[in-house]
């Protein structure tokens, strides 16, 4: 960002919605002072990126102005799978310049997109005080055409692009506002649950430890219901919303647990589960037994769905998506586990978050405190217009554009 702001729109723009936040300085204390979410035109955006930019814009033209927003400088994350690699690095504690150039070689060996023009940035925080001689980056990077797209977005809605960002270190910033008093320095994985895709990132402090992807989201669900019960997806996603309750047990016979005791007479190997190898190492030989043992699991309570039949019939539709969702947060925390990190909590955001029971199943699954983050938790809040329903019982969707606004405070 090139000027300091006394404001900024922070835009997250998802598969299913657009979600937008307004923060104004009050001196140095933020203030949000609107908040607003629209639906985006079916199609119009996948784990790809954006595909029909006139059509987002005129959505974000809209709900800026039923929230009454009156800043013009936006930041906007890009997000998807298919459009930017988000990648932690530890490099020798080195002058900027050597940093520039180790970066540069980096960002070049990491490139995964077909796309041959490419924008990249990168951020090193300082070095831990406990290890002054390695130091910790960022780096981002993403096709043109994905950042394109963005900022045409904003300047067709009447807005300045003031800043791209990535989703990870948005909801960094608004973890870091909200709970850094509640945290200190514990490690707390942020489960993002989108319509199209997953993001878990691990943080401490403030900073990004770990990020990752996954193309499991509400959508996947949504259509889960849809095939089982033979409705239209507009039913199945009311179905969702309205019947959905997951029991603390995960689906019998579904996951594989490589922490379970073995049956008897039997043997069981372990192979940490590497979502981030480097495709030029060796593969990593099993081991009999996981060098750092998980947390013990929590005791699981099973709730039975039985006196509701539509509910029973809506979760056993859902299970198998949910199973293989609660296996790939397994799989990160156990990664990071293996070099040499920890997990000490759980903290749930995004339209997913609002899934009854999903919390209490992640807890019981994984032997963690389970919480759904409150984006709007220690900051001031000014909304004079809008729907309040939505950060009164919806404020976990609104995590990365309350970061992207909170860009001006960093």
């Amino acid at each position: 960002m090139a000027k300091k702001l006394n404001g900024a729109l922070g835009v997250d723009i998802g598969g299913h919605a657009i979600k937008i936040a307004e923060i104004k300085l009050s001196g140095r204390a933020p203030t949000i002072t609107a908040l607003g979410m629209a639906q985006v035109p079916e199609g119009s955006v996948d784990h790809i990126g954006l595909h029909d930019a006139d059509a987002i814009s005129e959505v974000l033209k809209q709900v800026c102005a039923q929230c009454g927003v009156s800043v013009s400088d936006a930041v906007v994350s890009v997000a998807g799978q298919g459009a930017v690699l988000v990648r932690t690095l530890e490099v020798a504690t080195m002058t900027d310049s050597e940093l520039k150039q180790q970066m540069d070689w980096e960002i070049t060996r990491n490139i995964p997109f077909a796309e041959s023009t490419i924008v990249s940035d990168f951020k090193a925080f300082p070095p831990d005080p406990n290890d002054q001689q390695n130091m910790a980056v960022v780096m981002a990077i993403s096709p043109q055409s994905a950042v394109d797209g963005l900022i045409s977005v904003l300047k067709k809605a009447g807005r300045k692009p003031a800043a791209i960002d990535v989703e990870p270190l948005g909801i960094a910033r608004t973890l870091d506002m909200s709970y850094s008093d509640e945290l200190g320095d514990r490690f707390v994985c942020v489960v993002d649950i989108g319509s199209k895709v997953t993001s878990i990132n691990i943080y401490r402090a403030g900073r990004l430890q770990m990020p990752r992807q996954v193309p499991i989201g509400g959508e996947m669900m949504t259509r889960a219901v849809a095939d089982s019960l033979g409705v239209p997806l507009e039913e199945a996603e009311t179905l969702k919303q309205t019947k959905l309750r997951i029991p603390k047990s995960a689906p019998s016979g579904s996951s594989f647990n490589p922490f379970e005791t073995p049956a008897e007479g039997t043997t069981q190997s372990f192979m940490p589960y590497n979502p981030f190898a480097d495709p030029d190492e060796e593969p990593v030989a099993a081991a009999e037994e996981p060098a750092i043992e998980p947390a013990a699991p929590a005791p699981v309570v099973v709730e039975s769905l039985d006196e509701d039949p539509e509910a029973l019939r809506v979760y056993s539709a859902v299970a198998p998506v949910i199973d293989e969702f609660v296996a790939e947060v397994r799989r990160s925390i156990d990664y990071f586990r293996s070099k040499g990190g920890e997990v000490n909590e759980l903290m749930l955001c995004g339209g997913g978050a609002k899934m009854s029971g999903l919390s209490d199943l992640l807890a019981a699954s994984l032997g963690l405190p389970c919480q759904v983050m409150r984006p709007t938790k220690n900051v001031n809040m000014n909304v004079k217009k809008g729907d309040p329903a939505l950060w009164d019982n919806g404020a976990e969707e609104f995590a990365v554009a309350i970061g992207n606004a909170l860009h001006i405070c960093y």
